[in-house]
């Protein structure tokens, strides 16, 4: 039998009645408290099921005055796509008192692995429930935090399934092979020159997508040749000097595809470097200057990841999961691609 939704729904009394055991019983068994012989174990679950039983986390917790502790650990507001995170984060705080949340978050330098090293050892001692975090290779210490009991989302950047729960983010290996077929098409068959950026090979998510970028290119446009790499650690400074000089020296550069951050750099570049061709420039993330380079045509594409679906979902996830209750459901996160004529209203 079936409970049907709008009619009533089923208590922990009505599963004990049903599997024919104490409330006590249920609820042991509901909490996974133990001490409950594996056939009343079976009873409960079958009653639950056939119910269509939904346990109240929320109830649950409150009743227990019990206050998960979520862990956001992310690199500092240094450039806009991180400021985006942050801000995320920001209007959650008015929605996670009444859902007995503490959600704390820590920061660390973009691209500085001893300090996130750091900070994730810190929070082994801190008994956080649920942590997400922007990988960047510490899968040491991510796994010592799961096997202390910690839930582990990792974000923007994928690690080894054996040292997280669940990742949200894009994946960066397509969006590096999206970069490459546009640059592919814009040639239209005639040969280039591409100049490659990312902030950090380093990084995953980087390195994905200009493997994935590499890949594209080599196999179906042989007739872009590439300029070597440039790293950036996403400043604009370093994306400034290192651009400017690639630009002067290399001959008939057609293309850019900057990987990372460090758009103000590379935007300030183009827009006074005289070139007899000009370059066709695809980035990563709409935000600040670089909204305003897909306006005047300085820059042609930006393939944004919309960090904040990624925080919202993680924060959803992380509630489900530190309840062993199953994942909200969530299609892939697809990025978007925007050109100047369907950027969306700016939200600052």
């Amino acid at each position: 039998m079936r409970w049907e939704d709008g009619i009533k729904s089923p208590t922990l009394h009505d599963v004990a009645q049903l599997a024919g055991v104490s409330y006590a019983t249920a609820d042991r068994v509901q909490n996974r408290r133990g001490n409950v012989a594996e056939k009343s174990v079976r009873k409960v679950e079958r009653a639950m099921e056939q119910l269509g039983y939904v346990r109240n986390v929320a109830a649950a917790n409150l009743s227990r005055s019990r206050v998960r502790r979520l862990a956001f650990v992310l690199p500092s507001r240094s450039h806009p796509f991180f400021l985006r995170m942050h801000e995320q984060i920001a209007k959650f705080r008015q929605h996670i008192k009444a859902a007995q949340l503490q959600l704390d978050v820590i920061e660390f330098p973009a691209f500085d692995t001893e300090a996130l090293e750091i900070a994730l050892w810190d929070l082994l001692a801190q008994r956080y429930d649920g942590i997400a975090c922007v990988g960047q290779g510490q899968d040491r210490a991510l796994t010592m935090l799961r096997e202390a009991g910690a839930k582990v989302v990792t974000l923007v950047s994928d690690g080894p399934k054996a040292c997280r729960d669940h990742y949200i983010g894009i994946d960066n290996v397509k969006a590096g092979r999206t970069a490459a077929r546009m640059v592919g098409m814009a040639h239209r068959g005639q040969p280039g020159r591409v100049i490659p950026l990312a902030g950090s090979l380093d990084v995953r998510d980087h390195g994905d997508r200009i493997r994935g970028f590499t890949e594209v290119l080599r196999s179906d446009y042989p007739q872009i040749e590439f300029c070597d790499l440039i790293e950036t650690k996403d400043q604009d400074r370093l994306m400034r000097q290192a651009l400017r000089a690639r630009v002067e020296t290399e001959q008939a550069v057609t293309a850019i595809y900057n990987a990372g951050a460090g758009n103000d750099g590379l935007i300030e570049v183009l827009g006074t470097t005289d070139q007899e061709k000009r370059i066709f420039c695809i980035i990563h993330e709409v935000s600040g200057k670089s909204r305003e380079a897909l306006k005047e045509g300085v820059v042609d594409v930006a393939i944004d990841q919309r960090p904040e679906i990624e925080m919202s979902r993680a924060l959803a996830l992380l509630q489900a999961i530190v309840d062993d209750l199953p994942p909200p459901p969530a299609p892939e996160l697809i990025p978007a691609i925007y050109v100047r004529d369907n950027l969306p209203d700016d939200p600052l």
